[in-house]
């Protein structure tokens, strides 16, 4: 039940389990108890199954219309507040996923 479940969500829970108060979790988490039982609300929620790996996400997208423009790493990062590193990794990420998109 619990392998369609975020790994917060698998943590929180286990917590439960284990005895610990809401606010100590919250604590643990750095989230407010409110925030820690909204995620123990949201586990009953049944799911049909994992979030799907294939898609590219928004800032995916907007990184690969970016590069495509002609905009440096550097000039990418200052937008999106992250390092050009970070911003490579990003653009890497999304041409591998459309790249597994067209395999299936």
């Amino acid at each position: 039940m619990t392998e369609h479940l975020r790994p917060v969500e698998r943590r929180v829970l286990a917590m439960a389990a284990e005895g610990v108060s809401t606010e100590e979790i919250a604590r643990r988490l750095k989230r407010s108890p409110a925030h820690v039982e909204r995620i123990m609300s949201w586990t009953r929620i049944p799911r049909t199954g994992p979030p799907s790996r294939k898609a590219v996400h928004a800032m995916q997208r907007r990184v690969l219309q970016m590069r495509s423009a002609g905009m440096s790493y550097t000039d990418i990062g200052q937008r999106f507040r992250r390092s050009p590193r970070f911003i490579r990794q990003v653009e890497g990420l999304a041409h591998y996923q459309r790249a597994m998109q067209l395999l299936g």
